[in-house]
């Protein structure tokens, strides 16, 4: 897999070339990406809902989402929220005709170097359905009373997420 990337203030662009498990000839993917606005707020949501995440406290951070979009259709997005010197990276979804072509890793990958640029010391995320999937970032399961205190008063910690979802911390420090 090969990409390209562009930035500008607002938006970036990657061209992704990839061959899907289905397909013999290879594929050329334009994926535009750009921060979110509250117009946006009816798709997000759709594509929450597609996914079978939380919406509780989404309308709240509609500026603080990353989303992607191919061929103008949204298909990918997350969020920060900040607390202190620690990240909260929620609301990762990914459509599920996009799932399996790296895109999610991408918006990951994105979302984290937000997190260091704007100097985050560690990042925090619950699930209940994508454990496996977050190790390859740096992230590792901790305890809820292993979480930073700060990020401990988010809705999704106090209300959102059960007690059985898994927490999980990066540390951006070393790095």
């Amino acid at each position: 897999m090969s990409a390209t990337h562009h930035k500008n203030e607002n938006i970036a662009f990657a061209l992704r070339t990839y061959s899907p498990y289905h397909f013999r000839r290879r594929q050329i993917v334009l994926t535009l990406y750009r921060n979110s606005t509250s117009s946006d707020m009816p798709d997000i949501i759709a594509l929450l809902k597609s996914a079978d995440l939380i919406l509780d406290g989404v309308e709240e951070i509609a500026d603080r989402f990353l989303l992607a979009f191919r061929d103008e259709r949204l298909v990918g997005c997350a969020a920060l929220e900040s607390y202190n010197s620690t990240a909260l990276l929620r609301s990762v979804a990914v459509s599920e005709t996009e799932r399996g072509s790296g895109l999610g890793q991408e918006i990951v990958q994105r979302m984290l170097d937000q997190a260091r640029a704007k100097g985050f010391e560690n990042v925090v995320l619950l699930t209940s359905t994508a454990e496996g999937f977050f190790p390859r970032f740096g992230f590792r399961a901790i305890t809820r009373e292993d979480a930073p205190a700060s990020v401990k008063s988010s809705i999704e910690f106090r209300a959102a997420c059960p007690e059985s979802a898994t927490v999980m911390l990066k540390d951006l420090k070393g790095e």
